[in-house]
């Protein structure tokens, strides 16, 4: 959002005004728990969400009715060996991220009762000449005290959300019971408990499902911890009347002022559940709001993390619901649609006129800044609707009889396509970063061009003055000293302009330039080519500074306030990966365009880090490190489709190769004759035009170039390697997973089938990139060595975590990554994790010595009733020799384990 005060609300937050100072710590602070929950709801151990490995510790996972039988449980436990050692394995397992669980819960405890501490201090006149009423009436503090409740708000959400309540509280019994209470003398965990209760709440998997919501939620899980009425209402009526951040001025249109108010929007559906009794029985103020800010949409982004459709969730408040309808009545609702969907067309005709290749220069830019600016906010306002009113969390409205119709509606008339909205989503991002760039550079230049062109216009005025003074004599030119003199005064009047007192000097180089078409009529001075030549230079020069003199900060302010694409943070993540990659594969220069669209979200970045960023916290770096990663990570899977595309062309070159005999190497030496079964020109081709293919593919990533994307530089090689490694790993993971499947009933070994089996698949993809790695310019076997040693190490280590009482977890491993992570297998069978201990308890029963007996001499083993052959060694040479790598210490690490 964008932050504009006057200089007496700068005051509020200079480092001399606690107060101020106080109230932006703690929104900041606010703010950096929001990003430790969403960082933390990544990592909730597997044992509270996978129902096999709950029935293991179902006895010591209890919810908040333990406290109801803590003395008979305690009792209980006491006596039991068996409980107690399985209590210190959970625990040695688990209770540092519980223990980082329950920080994050106290801390929002703490973060509302700092927040009350701060209203009570106000109100009590503990800050020197500050009052509630005064703290209001300065615009940030205003701004600070909304966000205070609302990040409150968010927090509570959030951790209904992504912390679900029975997760909570088996935590935060686990906690309490493994001496939470014994932490510090100043622990929270009573009211820690009391706040964050189950709600009851059961939150969908996707956006488009229901969720099961019990009675007055959220209303009463917001006042578990009550905060000031009256403060409150204060806080709501500003932001019900008030431009909270004076964004109103960038959106002049009425058509776009709920566009303008949509930050303020989400905070007012936070605070009207902390005053529910505004949703249920005032109909004039609800009424009032839904007037302000939702006469025209009823989709929100919250936070840019929580997705609301207000005609669902407004459902049970009758005031609320009364106020929407006149917002939802179907005549509205097909008029917005079909209304969007032209300007739709219109956008995308105004946005491709002006990417024209040659069209936006330095000249176009200052002559059309303000067509410029309002064909961006037309496309922005466009695309906020558009992509709001048509993901999948508005299809709520087609399980509620009332608005039925309303989703069939909206996606109907306003012709809503992924791929239409995408593609004016990147022309106009690309747009956007031409204009931001050019703008910036003329900003960072407007000095010393003004300076130039000033200097330019004094030499040619002095020039005039020293032609028509006999000087500089001149064919035709008749000496004149009132010109002279004339001609001087005006070299003076250009060198007093200043481009620091810029009305003053926008309206001197006006009444110059008229003067010197004036005196260029009255003196019948176009009769002397030269001298008119010099006059229409001055003049263009004048117009040039005078354009230059309205380059403005405010300029670029409007544009990033305009861009904005927070709200877009979750749908763009979630609905709209399918669609850029379907793009990319038709077109790998799109990432260009593409590289615009990231640039342009990680503009949201500004929604968490701003405060942060002006209280000086040292949580910056870790806040703005996180969502850097999480727009990384989407860019990653955006991109991945090159590498698997990639990877389907070489399946198919080596398709080519391996199943076509005649398809071969060309010898040393060879008769002509033989020359025509060599040439198999078609089948050439083809191999030659997948190569092609996949080398286009490789050179699309590329063009993106060094880009910082948050704080993190993304460098284009890095990312295609990265991504070949993903696709591999996945590959050989699968292969691996999937061939390595076992009857523990068979009478005859698989392995002599399952290995060579194997060993085909893998010298397929080795051989593939030994063919590839010199079209894409990568280390081909460096690669393969490197991730087949850590696919094999890696499931080596997971298959180990079954005979060892702390597990290896994937955040500590040394094998795992999260930019190329290794796939995570479902378990097949009750004894093995992986397919290394199906393969090593395969191994182990077709060569018990019970049962078989080894030949030396032929390296096999021999059934002792049958004496057929059971198993061979020359299976895994074959795979060994197929891998072309050395021999895996993790088959060594395996083996000992195994013995």
């Amino acid at each position: 959002m964008m932050k504009n005060a006057s200089s007496a609300d700068a005051d509020f937050l200079s480092d001399e005004n606690l107060c101020g100072q106080t109230l932006l710590k703690l929104v900041s602070r606010g703010n950096a728990i929001i990003a430790e929950i969403l960082r933390l709801s990544d990592f909730i151990p597997s044992v509270f969400t996978n129902s096999s490995e709950q029935q293991t510790y179902s006895a010591l996972l209890m919810d908040f009715h333990y406290f109801t039988i803590a003395e008979t449980f305690e009792k209980e436990f006491v006596g039991n060996v068996k409980m107690i050692d399985l209590n210190e394995e959970f625990k040695e397992n688990q209770q540092t991220i519980i223990e980082r669980f329950y920080v994050v819960f106290e801390s929002v405890y703490k973060y509302i009762s700092d927040l009350n501490k701060f209203v009570t201090d106000l109100e009590d006149g503990h800050f020197i000449q500050q009052t509630l009423e005064s703290v209001i009436q300065a615009t940030e503090g205003r701004q600070l005290l909304a966000e205070a409740v609302y990040v409150y708000g968010v927090m509570l959400l959030l951790l209904d959300i992504k912390v679900p309540g029975e997760i909570r509280e088996k935590m935060l019994v686990f906690y309490y019971r493994n001496g939470g209470t014994h932490v510090s003398t100043d622990t929270n965990i009573d009211e820690v408990c009391k706040l964050l209760a189950s709600t009851g709440l059961v939150y969908p998997s996707s956006d488009d499902k229901p969720h099961s919501r019990p009675p007055g939620y959220p209303e009463n899980y917001f006042r578990r911890v009550p905060i000031n009425e009256d403060f409150l209402q204060m806080i709501l009526g500003r932001l019900q009347n008030d431009d909270l951040y004076n964004l109103v001025s960038f959106y002049p249109k009425p058509q776009h002022r709920s566009t303008a108010l949509s930050g303020q929007a989400c905070m007012i559906y936070i605070l009207l559940y902390f005053v529910p009794d505004m949703l249920h029985n005032q109909s004039a103020r609800m009424r009032e709001i839904v007037d302000r800010f939702f006469p025209d949409n009823w989709i929100l982004n919250v936070y840019m993390t929580i997705p609301v459709n207000l005609p669902e969730v407004w459902e049970p408040y009758k005031a609320a619901r009364t106020a929407l309808s006149h917002s939802l009545q179907l005549d509205n609702v097909k008029k917005l649609a079909m209304g969007y969907s032209k300007k739709m067309r219109e956008c995308k005709s105004n946005v491709a006129s002006f990417l024209k290749e040659g069209v936006l220069t330095v000249n176009f830019l200052l002559d059309n800044r303000d067509r410029l600016l309002n064909c961006i906010r037309e496309s922005n306002t466009t695309l906020r609707w558009m992509i709001l009113h048509n993901s999948k969390v508005s299809q709520a409205t087609n399980r509620m009889k009332a608005y039925k119709t309303v989703f069939e509606l909206v996606s109907t008339h306003s012709n809503f396509n992924h791929e239409t909205v995408l593609e004016l989503l990147m022309n106009s991002a690309q747009l956007e970063l031409k204009v931001k760039r050019m703008f910036r550079q003329l900003l960072a230049e407007k000095v010393s061009h003004w300076t130039k062109l000033r200097a330019e216009c004094e030499s040619r005025m002095d020039e005039l003055s020293d032609v028509f003074s006999g000087v500089k004599p001149l064919t035709r030119v008749e000496k004149n000293d009132h010109l002279t003199g004339w001609f001087k005064e005006v070299k003076a009047q250009i060198a007093s302009l200043n481009h620091e007192e810029w009305t003053a000097a926008g309206r001197k180089i006006l009444q110059l330039s008229q003067a010197l078409e004036e005196v260029q009529e009255f003196h019948q001075l176009e009769t002397n080519l030269y001298v008119k030549q010099f006059l229409n230079d001055t003049r263009q020069q004048l117009d040039q500074m005078l354009r230059i003199i309205n380059v403005k900060q405010d300029y670029l302010s409007a544009v990033e306030s305009i861009m904005d694409l927070s709200y877009a943070w979750g749908t763009l993540m979630n609905q709209y990966i399918p669609s850029m990659q379907v793009l990319i594969k038709r077109d790998p220069t799109s990432v260009i365009k593409l590289k615009a669209v990231f640039l342009k979200l990680s503009t949201a970045l500004l929604v968490p880090l701003i405060r942060i960023t002006q209280s000086k916290s040292p949580d910056r770096i870790s806040v703005s490190q996180y969502y850097s990663n999480e727009l990384v990570m989407f860019m990653r899977t955006v991109l991945q489709i090159i590498p698997k595309s990639m990877f389907a062309l070489l399946a198919q070159i080596i398709q080519l190769q391996t199943n076509n005999p005649s398809l071969r190497e060309l010898p040393t030496k060879l008769e002509k004759e033989k020359l025509a079964d060599y040439a198999l020109s078609s089948q050439r081709f083809e191999v030659a035009r997948l190569t092609h293919d996949a080398s286009v593919l490789a050179q699309g990533v590329l063009m993106m170039k060094n880009t910082m994307v948050g704080v993190i530089r993304i460098d284009p090689r890095q990312l295609l390697e990265d991504g070949i490694r993903k696709e591999l790993v996945i590959q050989l993971a699968n292969a691996l997973h999937s061939t390595l499947v076992f009857n523990p009933k068979a009478k005859v070994s698989e392995l002599n089938t399952k290995l060579p089996l194997l060993a085909q698949k893998i010298d397929g993809f080795r051989r593939s990139f030994e063919y590839i790695q010199d079209y894409v310019n990568l280390y081909g076997l460096k690669i393969w060595q490197e991730e087949y040693t850590r696919v094999m190490h890696y499931n080596v280590e997971r298959e180990c975590n079954l005979f060892l009482r702390v597990k290896v977890t994937d955040q500590d491993s040394q094998f795992q990554s999260s930019y190329i992570p290794i796939p995570k297998h479902q378990p097949l069978d009750p004894e093995s994790t992986t397919f290394v201990g199906r393969l090593g308890r395969e191994i182990l029963r077709v060569t018990d010595y019970h049962n078989t007996v080894f030949i030396e001499q032929s390296s096999t083993w021999y059934d002792l009733k049958t004496r057929e052959p059971c198993s061979t060694l020359c299976s895994f040479r074959r795979w060994q020799m197929a891998s072309d790598h050395r021999p895996c210490s993790a088959r060594q690490v395996f083996s000992r384990s195994c013995s």
